[in-house]
């Protein structure tokens, strides 16, 4: 932008009519047109970096179905997984849940993550009790959240889950959340 640029829209809004009584002049009007202004945009992103873009990825992957849905296969002898995705210090990967299969309570590592349910409705049990979660819900967890997620319904469910960076661990924990066990007084 050459320096010419300020003046012009200074000039341009010091020649402007006074604004009406009733409705003031709307931040177009005194910024002029954002959009117009190449050096206040940022690039787009090739890949996610924040919280908040990992939870618009799943969001867009969950919205794209014909990206997943032929993939899907429900195997009642172990939970199915496929691995959908990879990016720098990321990995999405997609999971099938027949009726009454679960993951065990475990954690995630040094890895945050986002998990969608995609169809069906899952249960996920945690130290902070249980939730239902059903097509279309979300949960973001931080390194170190153990939880277990199980289906307790009679049909079939699918879940899509990001990690960052990479799952490179899943610890099992012995006392699952589901079941707690007696524990000594």
């Amino acid at each position: 932008m050459n320096s010419a640029t300020p003046t012009v829209i200074a000039s341009a809004a010091a020649s402007a009519s006074p604004a009406p009584a009733t409705g003031g002049e709307s931040d177009l009007q005194i910024a002029g047109d954002i959009l117009a202004v190449q050096h206040l945009l940022q690039p787009a992103r090739e890949h996610p970096a924040t919280v908040a873009e990992f939870v618009g990825l799943a969001r867009s992957i969950a919205g794209d179905r014909a990206s997943w849905e032929h993939l899907v296969r429900y195997d009642a002898t172990t939970r199915w997984y496929h691995r959908l995705r990879t990016g720098p210090g990321y990995e999405v990967w997609l999971l099938s849940w027949v009726p009454g299969q679960g993951s065990g309570s475990h954690g995630h590592g040094s890895s945050s993550g986002v998990m969608t349910v995609l169809d069906g409705e899952l249960t996920e049990h945690s130290a902070r009790g249980r939730l239902s979660l059903g097509a279309g819900s979300q949960r973001v967890f931080a390194p170190g959240y153990a939880h277990e997620v199980v289906n307790d319904t009679l049909d079939g469910a699918v879940s899509l889950h990001v990690y960052f960076p990479g799952l490179t661990e899943m610890p099992m924990h012995s006392c699952s959340p589901a079941r707690p066990e007696a524990l000594p007084a």
